[in-house]
């Protein structure tokens, strides 16, 4: 069995929490507040559920869990080279607002820095996304 180091990442939100998964399972508002995507997401075409963006990296392909109301945000990345990323994300009530947590994978060929590299940039998608919740 093979573990992958992880680190959750979490931000919180002074919104219900009702009102921060529905804004943030939108695949229309991710490129408002997740800058990894890209310009933003498009359906692909004759594929329900499959969501496209164009990123510096090529076309990626984004698969979303289904709608729910546990506030299970999680989705799944394609890179242009095969290699599928699993992305958790959560949203919880925290008293009358919500907290959102990203388990952020360590991939096998991604060094220290890499890592660190990736946090900082999560922690900024989810500031931006309380940033936007909260304005």
């Amino acid at each position: 069995m093979t573990l992958h180091p992880c680190r959750p990442i979490s931000i919180g939100v002074a919104r219900p929490a009702d009102a921060v998964q529905a804004y943030a399972a939108d695949p229309e508002n991710m490129a408002d507040w997740a800058a990894g995507i890209g310009d933003g997401l498009r359906r692909a075409p004759g594929e329900d559920g499959v969501w496209i963006a164009d990123t510096p990296a090529g076309e990626v392909r984004v698969r979303f869990s289904p709608d729910n109301p546990f506030g299970v945000l999680d989705h799944w990345v394609t890179l242009p080279d095969g290699t599928e990323i699993s992305v958790p994300l959560r949203v919880v009530a925290n008293g009358d607002g919500a907290e959102v947590t990203l388990t952020l994978f360590r991939l096998p060929d991604m060094d220290d820095a890499a890592f660190e590299r990736d946090a900082a940039a999560v922690t900024r998608d989810l500031e931006t996304l309380k940033a936007k919740l909260e304005a």
